[in-house]
């Protein structure tokens, strides 16, 4: 018997590692640029934390076993945009990408809104091709969506 009864991907032994990760990139980038400061290194630590966190709430769960072809299930992704758009989806949405921003800000040197504009929408873009690949891997708990990334 699987001791695991929904036969899903445990979150935190991929999450916990993937913001260590994330956090020892950024060291490397403050120590190589020159710009490490005790300050920086907070920020740096944040912005781990809130990636693993990213990370487990939108990616996850993960099933082990796919569902066949046959089930009916949603669809991996929605192109059309804001049908079956609600505004608290939209708020949602911004409420997780502020603090990115915020934090952005924070670590950079000289800080440029465009800069963490791109960044934020690269980061969007992931997470969502991160859904769909997840989805049509492993019947990922979630759904790419066009609006999340709008």
């Amino acid at each position: 018997m699987s001791s695991n009864p929904f036969d899903e991907v445990p979150v935190l032994p991929v999450a916990v590692p993937f913001g260590v990760v994330v956090f020892v990139v950024q060291l490397a980038l403050l120590l190589r640029g020159r710009r490490f400061t005790w300050p920086r290194v907070a920020v740096a630590a944040a912005i781990a934390v809130y990636a693993a966190g990213i990370l487990a709430n939108t990616v996850f769960p993960i099933f082990l076993y796919p569902t066949s072809s046959d089930e009916p299930w949603a669809p991996a992704l929605a192109l059309i945009p804001f049908h079956d758009y609600e505004l608290a989806d939209a708020l949602t949405n911004v409420a997780v990408f502020v603090p990115l921003g915020v934090l952005l800000q924070l670590l950079m040197r000289r800080p440029r809104w465009w800069k963490a504009l791109l960044t934020s929408a690269a980061v969007s873009l992931t997470i969502e091709l991160l859904q769909l690949a997840a989805q049509k891997l492993f019947s990922g708990g979630h759904v790419a969506d066009v609006n999340d990334l709008i």
